[in-house]
C-alpha cells in the first residue's frame, strides 16, 4: 500500500489500480505505452493534492488486462474491499474500458448492504497524453467517493461507473462507444449524478441501505456456467441446441430481438421446451439499448414464455451475466434462481 497524500483528515479514499489505458504512459525509448508507478500519481494529476483527502493506492500485480478478466479479479477486488472497508470512506476502481461494465455488475451483486461508494472509472486516452480524459475521469470519481450528507453518510453508496462527466449505477451502464470519450450509457437508468461546474446528485434514484451501521454482506461463491445465444436471422437448430442444451451449462441468456421475440418456429420452441424440461435456466434479455423485454405483447414472446423462459426486463446483458454469476453460487436450486432473477436486488431492473 502506499500513501498518496495525507494532508487532511476529511475523508480517506483507496484507489485501486487493475490495469487498463488509465495507468499508462509513453516510454519514449521505445515508444510504446508503459505502466506507470501508481504510487507517483500526484505527478500525473497534482490536482489530487487540493483535495483535503487522505488517497492511498493499490496496484495489482501483475496488472490486467481488461480482455482477460475472470472471476479471480473480481473475488480479488471484493476481498480487498472487505478487508480494507472499515479504514476507508470510499473506493475508486481503476480498470480497463473493454469489461468494466462486467466488472461493476457483478460487485454490485457480491456486496449486499453497501454503504460506501465504489466508483469504476478509467480512459479512452492514457493519463499522460495531452488529450487524456482520465484526469477528469479520476478526479471527479474521487470527489464522489468522498462526498457525504449533513449526517456523514455517503452520498452515492452504490457501484458505480464515472465516465465523462456522467455517474451511473454499474449494472446498468453498458460500453457503447471505442473511439469517444463517452464510452458508456445507461439507457434504462437516469443518471446518478451529472458533473459541470457543481457535481448535480439524483438523490431521488441513488440506492440507500436499511442500516448505516450494519456491515455489508461479501458473497464470494460464484458459479460461471452460464452462456449467452444471441438470436439473428439464419441461425441454426444445432446452434441452438449445443448452446441451450449443453450438460456444462446452468443458465443461458437469450438475446433477442425487439421486446423480447424470437423466432416462432416450431424447432425453435421445441428446443426450447427441451431446455427448460431439462432444468436449464433461460433468461431472456432484449438486444435494444433501451428499452425492455415484454413477453405478454407478441405471440414469439409469449411462446417463450410458455416454454419456460424467465423475463429479464430492461437488464444489460452484463447485469444479467452478473446478477446470474451471482444467483447460481448462491443456490443450488434452479427454481429459486428463476425467482431471484425476477426481483430487482440491487437496482439493475425495472419492474
Amino acid at each position: 500500500m502506499k500513501l498518496i497524500n495525507a494532508t487532511g483528515k476529511k475523508s480517506a479514499i483507496l484507489l485501486i489500480y487493475t490495469g487498463g489505458t488509465i495507468g499508462m504512459k509513453e516510454d519514449p525509448s521505445v515508444q510504446a505505452l508503459k505502466p506507470f508507478n501508481f504510487s507517483q500519481i500526484l505527478e500525473e494529476v497534482p490536482e489530487l493534492g487540493k483535495f483535503a483527502y487522505r488517497i492511498d493506492s493499490y496496484t495489482f500485480d501483475p496488472l490486467i488486462d481488461s480482455s482477460d478478466v475472470e472471476p479471480s479479479l473480481w473475488l480479488a477486488l471484493a476481498g480487498l474491499i472487505e478487508e480494507r472497508y472499515n479504514d476507508y470512506d470510499g473506493f475508486v476502481i481503476l480498470h480497463g474500458t473493454d469489461t468494466m461494465a462486467y466488472s461493476a455488475s457483478v460487485l454490485s451483486f457480491m456486496i449486499e448492504g453497501l454503504t460506501k461508494p465504489v466508483i469504476f472509472t478509467g480512459s479512452q486516452l492514457p493519463i499522460g497524453a495531452p488529450r487524456t480524459d482520465g484526469k477528469e475521469n479520476l478526479i471527479s470519481s474521487v470527489e464522489i467517493a468522498a462526498a457525504k450528507d449533513a449526517e456523514g453518510h455517503a452520498i452515492v453508496p452504490e457501484v458505480c461507473i464515472y465516465f465523462d462527466t456522467v455517474l451511473m449505477r454499474g449494472n446498468r451502464a453498458t460500453k457503447i462507444n471505442s473511439d469517444n470519450f463517452r464510452a458508456f450509457r445507461s439507457p434504462n437508468c437516469p443518471p446518478l449524478a451529472e458533473a459541470g461546474i457543481h457535481i448535480k446528485y439524483n438523490s431521488g434514484i441513488i440506492r440507500k441501505p436499511e442500516d448505516w451501521d450494519a456491515e455489508p454482506v461479501f458473497h464470494t461463491s460464484l458459479d460461471t456456467r452460464v452462456s449467452i445465444l444471441k438470436m439473428h436471422p439464419g441461425i441454426t437448430p444445432q446452434i441452438v441446441r449445443t448452446i441451450i442444451c449443453s450438460q456444462d451449462t446452468r443458465a443461458v441468456i437469450i438475446e433477442t430481438y425487439g421486446a423480447g421475440n424470437a423466432p416462432s418456429k416450431e424447432w425453435f420452441i421445441s428446443t426450447v421446451r427441451e431446455a427448460s424440461g431439462m432444468g436449464k435456466i433461460l433468461l431472456n434479455v432484449t438486444q435494444c439499448p433501451a428499452g425492455s423485454v415484454n413477453m405478454d405483447i407478441y405471440a414469439t414472446g409469449k411462446g417463450l414464455k410458455e416454454a419456460g423462459v424467465t423475463n429479464g426486463y430492461d437488464s444489460t446483458t452484463e447485469s444479467a451475466l452478473g446478477k446470474l454469476f451471482h444467483l447460481l453460487g448462491l443456490y443450488a436450486e434452479n427454481d429459486k434462481v428463476k425467482t431471484s432473477l425476477e426481483i430487482d436486488l440491487r437496482g439493475e431492473i425495472s419492474k
